[in-house]
């Protein structure tokens, strides 16, 4: 992938715990209202390896069908035996670089980064794009302490000429700022997987994102 360059906006995290319907249809409805400008990261963490299979078999056809792009979180098995267009890879999860030497190309690779340090580090470097955050506070990212904020993206953008995606408390109300902080994307969950009107939410999304660019 080019320095700075994603093909998608809108990284949306799933979560069918928060989803007010089964992920098929919210997966269906926001892929349909982005038309070609999300991608979607499986993240169901306690669902093991055949359920997660199962889940994302279903999923990515109605990904693609829509132009949307699916990854899976951390688990590159299952990415690889589903088809899957990539892998969310964590602190904890296997080496980009090792993950890069033997899949498939091309076979997305987000790393998540926690700040400037983490940004700089070569396994992070080795990824497609880097997933950071928290921008604002959130629950689903409170143990990683206390929000970054926009300076710090604005800091990891001059350290790095890898695509950033921005994730952490963020809505329609301030992607716009974190565009303009640096950011090429925007990852959410709750501000698509907890509205009952998840394709209005993605449009909502995206107008910002388009105004944050101006």
């Amino acid at each position: 992938m080019s320095s700075g360059k994603l093909d998608f906006d809108l990284y949306v995290i799933t979560d069918r715990h928060q989803a007010r319907e089964p992920l098929a249809g919210v997966v269906e409805a926001g892929a349909r209202s982005g038309r070609g400008r999300l991608a979607f990261q499986l993240r169901e963490k306690d669902l093991a390896a055949r359920a997660l299979f199962t889940l994302a078999s279903q999923l990515l056809p109605i990904a693609r069908a829509w132009g949307s792009k699916l990854l899976v979180n951390d688990r590159v098995d299952v990415a690889l035996a589903a088809g899957a267009d990539g892998a969310q890879l964590a602190r904890h999860s296997l080496p980009a670089s090792y993950i890069r030497s033997w899949s498939p190309h091309p076979f997305l690779l987000g790393v998540s980064v926690h700040g400037p340090a983490e940004a700089a580090e070569p396994e992070s470097q080795a990824a497609d794009f880097l997933v950071l955050g928290p921008i604002f506070a959130t629950p689903s990212k409170a143990r990683y302490g206390q929000p970054l904020g926009l300076a710090a993206l604005e800091a990891v953008r001059q350290t790095t000429p890898l695509p950033l995606v921005a994730v952490g408390g963020i809505r329609a109300e301030n992607a716009a700022d974190v565009i303009r902080a640096g950011a090429d994307a925007v990852a959410v969950i709750a501000a698509v997987m907890g509205e009952p009107d998840a394709a209005g939410a993605v449009a909502r999304l995206l107008e910002s994102v388009d105004r944050g660019r101006g």
